[in-house]
């Protein structure tokens, strides 16, 4: 493999496939046969990999929970003239885990980093989604603690670009319905298991996303595209409340004057503005 001037390694940034395991470039294929060591974030997954390819690289873990540790020693490698290539658990590393700091400790000892580009799951999931692809927002995982999901929500409520999260099954539908409360009734898409055999693409309103991921739960992480916000003016609580009880007055039903008024207004959420009413009746 190549070396500098210094005779430092070069540290490889290898995409590797998020799902269908032909889904891997020649190029990185190559470079994981010939480096001196690969550093993957799930030896397990990556060993996979290997077989199928017939790679008989040595390999460490590297991952969160030893990355100080384990970057030492990839780094120490690489200044004594080794190339390491390093590998996530899908798609580009780097991308939402813990590469991004091998990167910064190489970079500040002037090692040479080079990126072979490959399999990304939120650009996969952005261009099968049917929203806006000209300009997006990539926010990776949202937080875990429901109040600070919400904050991080609210942070991006006014970007008019299309929004892309990753998330856990397990968290994914009370993530959708955070989504809903604080963004409003907007389009998206919900990929699962992408390139795998069993893909699917949910599209629709994120209420009936939402619904549908409560009638059957998902495996495998997640990738959520949100509609971008429409500029549309929307109303204030009070606002919305007091417009409520003016339909209330002309005979409509609460859940009709509901319905109506979150028709009317893009974005707005029908049951987040039904829990609004009934907390302002008590």
């Amino acid at each position: 493999m190549e070396s500098d001037k210094r005779g430092l390694g070069v540290l490889y940034l290898c995409a590797t496939p998020i799902g269908n395991l032909k889904d891997v470039t020649l190029r990185v294929l190559d470079t994981l046969r010939e480096v001196d060591l690969v550093a993957a974030e799930d030896t397990r997954r990556t060993r996979r990999l290997f077989t199928r390819h017939g790679i008989h690289s040595p390999m460490i873990s590297y991952r969160e929970e030893n990355r100080e540790k384990a970057g030492a020693r990839i780094v120490e490698r690489i200044e004594q003239g080794e190339s390491v290539a390093l590998v996530s658990d899908a798609g580009v590393p780097g991308i939402s885990d813990p590469g991004y700091h091998l990167v910064r400790m190489c970079l500040e000892r002037e090692i040479e980093v080079q990126a072979l580009p490959g399999a990304n799951a939120a650009l996969t999931a952005l261009v099968v989604s049917g929203l806006e692809t000209r300009r997006f927002a990539f926010e990776g995982f949202l937080p875990r603690k429901k109040g600070a999901r919400r904050k991080a929500l609210e942070d991006v409520a006014s970007d008019r670009r299309t929004l892309i999260f990753y998330e856990s099954p397990a968290r994914a539908p009370d993530t959708v319905a955070d989504i809903e409360e604080v963004l409003g009734d907007r389009k998206m898409a919900c990929a699962r298991e992408l390139t795998k055999r069993f893909e699917q693409v949910m599209r629709g309103r994120v209420s009936e996303v939402r619904e549908r991921l409560l009638e059957s739960p998902p495996r495998g992480e997640l990738v959520l595209v949100v509609e971008g916000f429409s500029g549309e003016v929307r109303l204030s609580e009070r606002e919305a409340l007091e417009e409520v009880r003016r339909l209330r007055e002309q005979g409509l039903s609460l859940k009709d004057a509901v319905d109506r008024l979150a028709g009317d207004i893009p974005g707005l959420s029908r049951r987040v503005l039904y829990n609004q009413v009934l907390k302002s009746q008590e």
